[in-house]
C-alpha cells in the first residue's frame, strides 16, 4: 500500500504519525506545495492513500479522474471546503476526517495574538530596537473599546469571552445570530452596520460558503474607524483582499493582522506583503503541538479502520 502525504510544510508528518504501524506501508512525503495538476497527478501515481492537511490541496474531479489508483483521502478536520465529496464517491475514493481533539482554542488564541500584536504594535518595535532604535510607537489599550465579532460561533465565542476578561464592549453579528446566543457569549447583537462602523477591533470568524464570500469589502472597509483593525483568522475569501490592501495603503483603517488569505501559500508577488501596519502569519491557527499530536495519530487510525474494511470518521456530501 503506498501512502503519499502532502503538503508537510514543517518536515513533521513522520514524527508525529505513527505510520511505521502501518504494515507493508511505502510512505511518501512531500515538503513542497503542489499547486500544478498534472505535477499532482503524478505525485500521487500508484498511491492507494492520500493525506491531505486541511485545505492546502483541492481535490476536485479532474485531479480523482487523473488519480485512478487512489481508494481512500484522509484530511485533517472534519470539513474540508477543498474536498469534493460527491466527485470522490463517484470514482470510488472514501474520504475520511480527524475531529477536534487538542484543537478547541488554539485559533482563538491566534487570534488575540494577533489583536495584541497590532494594537501594541509588537512587530514594528521588535523591528525597531534590532535596528537600535526605542520607543518609536504608541500602542493603543484594549480596556474600555470595542471588539467586533463577526461570526459568533465556536471560535467567534472563545474569542469573545477573552474579550470580555480584558474590559472590551464585545459587539457581534451574523446572519442567523439572536440576542439571547450574543448575550450567553458575553456579546451584544447589533445590526450590520453598526458592526463595522463601532468596532475598534473587528475580527472574523465566519465558515467560508459562497454567501460569506466577499463579507467584508470595500464598502464595509470604508465604514470602519480610521483607527481600526481587522482580524482574519477564519479564510482569506471572506476579506476582499484587494479592497484591504486599498485601505491599508489609503490609511483608512489603522492595520489588519492576518493569518488566512486567497492563495496559500501567499505568492511572493502579493501586494499584502508590502502592505503598511499590517502583522502577517502563514495560517498557523490550527499548527499546535497538541492538534498535530492528535490528527496524525488518527490520519494513522483511518488508514488501519480503512484497510480493515470499517472505516471510521467518514466524510460524505
Amino acid at each position: 500500500m503506498k501512502i503519499v502525504v502532502l503538503d508537510d510544510y514543517q518536515r513533521v508528518a513522520r514524527a508525529y504519525g505513527p505510520f511505521d504501524t502501518l504494515p507493508d506501508a511505502e510512505v511518501e512525503v512531500l515538503h513542497e506545495h503542489v499547486a500544478d495538476l498534472d505535477e499532482l497527478a503524478w505525485a500521487l501515481r500508484g498511491a492507494e492513500v492520500a493525506v491531505a492537511m486541511r485545505e492546502r490541496t483541492p481535490f476536485r474531479s479532474d485531479l480523482f479522474a487523473m488519480a485512478p489508483d487512489l481508494r481512500l483521502l484522509v484530511t485533517t478536520g472534519m470539513k474540508n471546503a477543498s474536498i469534493d465529496l460527491a466527485s470522490a464517491a463517484a470514482h470510488g475514493v472514501t474520504v475520511c476526517g480527524t475531529d477536534a481533539a487538542g484543537s478547541a482554542t488554539n485559533t482563538a488564541e491566534l487570534t488575540w495574538a494577533l489583536i495584541l500584536a497590532c494594537r501594541r504594535r509588537v512587530v514594528a518595535e521588535d523591528r525597531a530596537l534590532r535596528e537600535g532604535r526605542w520607543q518609536t510607537t504608541i500602542g493603543t489599550d484594549l480596556a474600555g473599546t470595542t471588539l467586533g465579532v463577526l461570526g459568533l460561533g465556536r471560535l467567534g465565542t472563545q474569542v469573545a469571552r477573552i474579550g470580555v476578561a480584558f474590559g472590551m464592549r464585545v459587539i457581534a453579528w451574523s446572519q442567523h445570530l439572536t440576542a439571547e446566543r450574543a448575550e450567553a457569549a458575553g456579546a451584544t447583537l447589533v445590526s450590520r452596520n453598526e458592526l463595522f462602523e463601532t468596532s475598534d477591533v473587528l475580527t472574523v470568524h465566519l465558515k467560508l460558503s459562497e454567501r460569506t464570500i466577499g463579507t467584508v469589502g470595500a464598502a464595509e472597509l470604508a465604514a470602519m474607524k480610521p483607527s481600526a483593525i481587522l482580524v482574519n483568522t477564519s479564510r482569506g475569501p471572506i476579506v476582499d483582499e484587494s479592497a484591504l490592501v486599498t485601505a491599508l495603503t489609503a490609511g483608512s483603517i489603522a492595520g489588519a493582522g492576518l493569518d488566512v488569505y486567497d492563495v496559500e501559500p501567499l505568492p511572493a508577488g502579493n501586494p499584502l506583503r508590502g502592505a503598511p501596519n499590517t502583522v502577517l502569519l502563514p495560517h498557523l491557527g490550527y499548527v499546535t503541538d497538541a492538534t498535530y499530536r492528535a490528527w496524525y495519530a488518527q490520519v494513522v487510525e483511518d488508514i488501519a479502520a480503512w484497510r480493515a474494511g470499517a472505516p471510521v470518521r467518514v466524510l460524505t456530501a
